[in-house]
């Protein structure tokens, strides 16, 4: 129920003009019309507001009521939200039926279903904000903490015995304040943490382009943009089944229904290694389409981190993978130009850049106020109209993130998947990691990433010249470096989406495979010093080399050495012969 009126002077698509004398303030959550459409104040101007609203606006018209809750557009967090599928504010779509009903409540969880409830500390003990009170086993893969939410603190004064709850229900009493299974949070506004702290340690996305050459670590940033066909979406979904992430929230933020019903429908028939059970049972899916109102698109992307944020607090590794923030971008756009605000490059609103940086802060590997380390890593899609990379959602982008994961269209052309292009890619997480993995056992992991991308690199200088002169002409080194990268681009970087052996390798397999391409290139080097004849190596047969991230699973890194040492011997067997 509404705690002040306005009324409805101007319906402009999804943008609202309304008076009021007072009550209303800037992101004020509203409920427009007869039908309550959820709506948010965006601009205040003496009397009058404007508002954004969340669903269609057909059939409003000037002289309706408007009516303020009192606070800003939150969103309602607790067990239940793991395996449910919701639009851009949250609203569960399973429940739904054909379509969601105009100004239907924004009830996130479902009151009926019962929850078991395990406390985890005594009356009387002394809790801080953020402390856990007790547990739910929300799925088999995700343990659900009970939080002391961020603004109360003190003697903890009752608990719940162990029980069944639903999420409405009081479970204890914390400085005077109840709590219980769910709170609600604004998700505009970031969740609290004690620190934030440097981001350090791999996210293991099981790609190997990524994590060979292009990593990111927990709790950074990570862009991927590429022109239509390219593969970002198919990039996206790999991440998402594969990353060693607890949670991962997936925003569909204006793609095609059939892609995100598809990536439903995969996560649903998907097993979890880690349980054996779906891996829907620790994803969110948010879905706003590109025929869903297109305000509820602009939330969707704070939606989805808030969740992130709500399992981060509880010491979760959190995901948060928005596909794309081009159409959130477009969101903007239009209600820019509804609200007559002065445009900027390409009719983009002058604040575009500040608000992905807003959006990509949140990302952060932090201290919660409950005293665990956990992280939310955000990775966005970018979709430049015609593929132009220098268009401004794309160009802004890139300053604010860690890691640019840029897509190739002659790559994609070519069969290549993932088409990430080695020049135009990059991470700045680099330096980092290297310490990191030098840490824990491979010292050599900065060394064999830049070996390997000098050879790329090398090898596109040489087919220029190559398809001028003939590649028969090259000199010999520049004909071994072109075999050796054909070897690195197709026995490593390559990896399909569809091949069980292939979707994804473990960190161990990926260091094997990219040594093992390495060391054949010493190894024939070698050979031609010792005066090998060139004839003899043109004809060594390294299709062994080829096949090995095919012919090994994805943790074997044992076979794919062994088969590194047949090759070896091969070439041994070579020079002995000489």
């Amino acid at each position: 129920m509404g705690i002040s009126a306005a009324v409805i002077t101007r319906v402009n698509g999804p943008v609202v003009e309304v008076r009021t004398e007072a009550g209303l303030a800037m992101l004020d959550l509203v409920q427009v019309g007869s039908q309550r459409l959820p709506g948010e104040v965006i601009a205040l101007d003496g009397e009058h507001a404007t508002v954004q609203v969340y669903e269609y606006t057909g059939g409003l018209k000037p002289g309706e009521d408007v009516a303020a809750t009192g606070g800003p557009l939150a969103v309602e967090l607790g067990p239940g939200l793991l395996g449910g599928v919701f639009d851009g504010v949250l609203r569960p779509l399973r429940s739904a039926g054909a379509r969601i009903e105009p100004g239907s409540a924004a009830r996130t969880l479902s009151l009926e279903r019962g929850w078991s409830f395990h406390p985890g500390v005594e009356a009387g003990e002394l809790l801080t904000s953020g402390a856990a009170v007790g547990t739910v086993q929300e799925t088999a893969a995700i343990e659900h903490r009970v939080l002391v939410p961020s603004h109360v603190e003190g003697v903890l004064e009752w608990i719940a015995p162990a029980g069944e709850y639903r999420v409405s229900d009081v479970v204890g009493r914390v400085g005077g304040q109840d709590v219980s299974l769910s709170q609600r949070w604004p998700v505009r506004r970031p969740r609290p943490v004690s620190a934030r702290l440097q981001a350090a340690e791999p996210l293991v996305t099981g790609q190997r382009v990524l994590d060979l050459l292009f990593p990111i670590a927990r709790g950074s940033t990570a862009a991927i943009p590429g022109g239509f066909g390219t593969g970002k979406t198919v990039a996206l979904q790999q991440i998402a089944k594969w990353c060693d992430a607890d949670v991962i929230v997936y925003v569909g933020c204006g793609e095609r229904g059939n892609e995100l019903a598809d990536v439903l429908e995969e996560f649903e028939a998907l097993e979890d290694p880690r349980t054996g059970n779906p891996l829907l049972d620790r994803t969110v899916l948010i879905a706003n389409t590109s025929n869903m109102p297109v305000m509820a698109r602009e939330a969707s992307v704070y939606t989805g981190v808030t969740v992130a944020e709500y399992y981060r607090d509880m010491g979760h590794d959190a995901v948060v993978i928005a596909d794309s923030t081009s159409r959130w971008a477009e969101a903007l756009r239009e209600l820019a130009s509804r609200t007559d605000e002065l445009p900027a490059e390409e009719g983009y609103p002058a604040g575009l850049s500040s608000a992905l940086a807003d959006f990509y802060e949140r990302a952060a590997r932090a201290r919660t106020l409950g005293g665990k380390i956990a992280s939310v890593s955000i990775l966005g899609a970018v979709s430049p109209p015609g593929g132009d990379l220098t268009e401004p959602v794309t160009s802004h982008t890139r300053r604010f993130v860690r890691s640019v994961w840029s897509l190739d269209r002659d790559l994609a052309y070519a069969r290549h998947y993932p088409a990430v292009s080695w020049h135009d890619s990059s991470s700045r997480d680099v330096d980092q990691l290297a310490f990191w993995q030098a840490e824990h056992g491979d010292p050599d992991w900065g060394e064999r990433r830049g070996r390997a991308l000098r050879l790329l690199t090398d090898a596109d200088r040489i087919d220029q010249v190559a398809q001028l002169v003939g590649a028969d002409s090259l000199p010999v080194q520049e004909r071994l470096t072109l075999r050796i990268a054909r070897l690195l681009r197709e026995g490593v970087l390559q990896q399909s989406a569809v091949l069980d052996n292939d979707q994804y390798t473990s960190p161990a397999k990926q260091r094997a495979l990219l040594t093992l391409v390495l060391d054949v290139h010493d190894r024939m080097e070698a050979a031609r010093g010792h005066g090998v004849a060139d004839a003899a190596l043109d004809a060594l047969d390294l299709s062994a080399v080829l096949r090995a991230r095919f012919e090994t699973p994805p943790d074997g890194a044992d076979q794919v050495e062994r088969i590194g040492e047949r090759v070896i011997g091969t070439l041994d067997a070579l020079e002995e012969s000489r």
